[in-house]
């Protein structure tokens, strides 16, 4: 399993200790605006269980996001593959507590996962799925040279939302 450095941010595979970490994000109803709403602990639950899942098939995954400084889990962010217009893409996402928004964390981590992908993985693209409200995601997205490129409706918890996919291509190494 991977785990990266960056200047301020650990980032490591996610555990069954982590759960009440999770539910910190995944139950802020602001937080998760983007996923129609705060998850219940079932949910919590289910979405920890999917993301070891990820790591036992993919080898990769949202992984927590640490600060250095103070070992505080932050939020997650991390590479999985994600349903789009009738294909897959490798897209990179992140997931922060509100409390950690606006530091530059989740465009850090981001950026560190795209790295990997590119350098590691050998990846020609990653994208960002981001619901076409969520204007922080976006400039998240932006700040790692990764432009739109389409547009596509996404169902979740049966609500039809328009989604943006942001992508840089390996060529482009997305403006290092």
């Amino acid at each position: 399993m991977i785990h990266l450095e960056t200047k301020r941010l650990l980032l490591r595979p996610l555990t069954q200790a982590d759960e009440a970490n999770l539910r910190r994000t995944l139950q802020d109803e602001k937080a998760m605006y983007a996923y129609e709403g705060a998850f219940t602990d079932e949910e919590v639950k289910a979405w920890l269980t999917h993301q070891l899942a990820r790591y036992e098939k993919w080898g990769i995954g949202l992984y927590a996001i640490v600060l250095k400084e103070t070992g505080a889990f932050i939020g997650q962010c991390g590479l999985t593959y994600q349903p789009w217009r009738g294909g897959e893409v490798l897209e990179v996402g992140y997931l922060l507590e509100r409390i950690y928004w606006h530091h530059g964390y989740a465009a850090e981590a981001a950026r560190a996962f795209m790295d990997y992908a590119f350098d590691a993985l050998g990846a020609d693209e990653v994208s960002s799925l981001i619901h076409d409200t969520n204007e922080a995601s976006m400039n998240v997205a932006r700040r790692n040279g990764m432009s739109p490129v389409d547009e596509d409706v996404k169902v979740y918890k049966g609500v039809r939302m328009r989604h943006v996919r942001f992508s840089c291509i390996r060529s482009d190494f997305c403006s290092k």
